[in-house]
């Protein structure tokens, strides 16, 4: 299968970094395993640089890791790493990569004189839920700055379609408030293929390469694989790994949280809390932390015992919400496909806006209430903090426009309202103060 290189909104970032720190600092690009961090990085070594190394700690001999045990001679450590490499370093025209840095923590402890060093730039990469784990031992380095990568999200996606069109289009209707008319239906199909396909590199080539989505679930299903494996490094017990494969299915319930017990019979949120922040730190889930007090700080309201659990990545998500069936019993892959998304399979789109929101660069939080009667409770699924105020989202997956808890909640907390939203199926228009908008609208928000 043909390898591509796609175009990554991370590469203007590190175009950045280098351009500012001129050396100064190394750069750690972050993220959860197969999103592209190694093709990204060593795209812009070769797009950048005059010559580059690429260490890949995976593979790499002892006698490369050993190399930074001792830095006293550090003329000797690049002599080394250009004979064994094949490579010519020139001073402040070179790059040395560190890939997958937590499997050699030394190499990375070396950023600090290696930086103060100033011959070459440093960038590394890594899964975090291995340098968690490798770093105990370390002195972490200072001069170290760090970016995180995400799936490839809807833009980046349309991009390897060949389509750079669609999102200054949708941008200018966006900011115009325009409904798009005829356009709307296309603009939904195109985005229930990124739905079915995801944003994952690896299931992105498969599909442009055989156009078949069994060959992209069989990617999926092999990248899920090495999270269950990611996921008993953080916890050998394997409840990191249950609490994982049960997310879709903890949203189907519909439930104002994720109920632990349901799925550990006898754990609560309290004794995992510290496993869900290491799976979120990972970015192979996104969490939604409730906050008790929604308002500009929720940070100082965020409740770590009541929160949602997503997937990182939908197209994992819609693999996993089947896992234990054939693909060709995948009934999201039909139903998606033909626009036939009934009621109960709308987690799928809360899901989607999860993962929008969070490559866009929102924490993201919630907040439930109860009804004035108390038979059931008003619900905002997520909630955004936009200068003083609060911009609070409400997602269906339907077309009805019909937004009770958001009502509810904007007039008990009036004062602190900017916008408010309803995400759902239908065209862009504005119903009253709310702002009904299509889900592949979200990254404008």
């Amino acid at each position: 299968m043909e390898e591509r290189v796609f175009k990554r909104k991370i590469y203007d970032k590190m175009l950045l970094w280098k351009q500012e720190n001129q050396g100064r600092t190394a750069l750690l690009v972050e993220g959860a395993r197969r999103i592209g961090k190694s093709t990204i990085v060593e795209a812009f070594a070769k797009n950048e640089y005059k010559s580059y190394i690429l260490i890949d700690f995976n593979k790499v001999s002892d006698k490369v890791k050993n190399l930074f045990d001792d830095l006293e001679d550090l003329e000797y450590i690049f002599l080394y790493l250009q004979t064994h490499y094949h490579v010519t370093l020139t001073e402040r025209q070179s790059l040395i990569v560190f890939d997958e840095v937590q499997k050699c923590p030394q190499a990375r402890q070396a950023i600090k004189y290696l930086v103060a060093d100033g011959r070459y730039d440093y960038i590394e990469t890594g899964s975090l839920i291995s340098i968690r784990k490798n770093i105990q031992d370390i002195t972490i380095p200072s001069e170290e700055d760090r970016i995180r990568m995400y799936p490839m999200d809807y833009e980046e996606f349309r991009w390897a379609l060949g389509d750079e069109v669609t999102f200054p289009t949708l941008k200018v209707f966006y900011d115009k408030r325009r409904s798009l008319g005829s356009l709307h239906q296309l603009k939904q199909r195109e985005l229930r293929l990124y739905m079915l396909v995801g944003g994952m590199p690896q299931a992105v080539n498969a599909y442009l390469e055989t156009n078949n989505f069994a060959s992209v679930d069989k990617v999926k299903r092999g990248i899920l694989n090495l999270y269950f494996d990611d996921f008993n490094k953080i916890d050998p017990t394997g409840k990191a790994s249950m609490l994982f494969r049960a997310a879709p299915a903890q949203l189907m319930k519909n439930a104002s949280r994720y109920q632990v017990s349901s799925v550990l019979e006898n754990d609560r949120a309290e004794s995992v809390s510290e496993i869900v922040s290491e799976m979120k730190e990972s970015m192979t889930v996104n969490v939604a932390y409730h906050s008790n007090d929604p308002n500009v700080g929720m940070l100082l309201s965020k409740d770590i015992n009541y929160y949602k659990l997503y997937v990182g990545d939908t197209g994992l998500f819609i693999t996993l919400a089947f896992w234990d069936k054939d693909f060709v019993d995948n009934i999201i892959y039909q139903k998606l496909l033909g626009d036939d998304l009934s009621a109960n399979l709308g987690y799928v789109y809360e899901n989607l806006v999860a993962q929008m929101l969070r490559a866009a660069g929102n924490e993201l939080y919630y907040y439930t209430f109860p009804t004035e009667k108390g038979n059931h409770s008003y619900e905002i699924d997520f909630l955004l903090s936009r200068g003083n105020k609060l911009c609070p989202i409400e997602v269906k997956s339907s077309g009805y426009n019909t937004h009770a808890s958001l009502d509810a909640f904007c007039e008990k907390y009036a004062s602190r309202i900017r916008e408010r939203y309803l995400v759902y199926n239908k065209d862009l228009k504005k119903d009253g103060e709310t702002l009904c908008l299509p889900p592949y609208m979200i990254s404008f928000l």
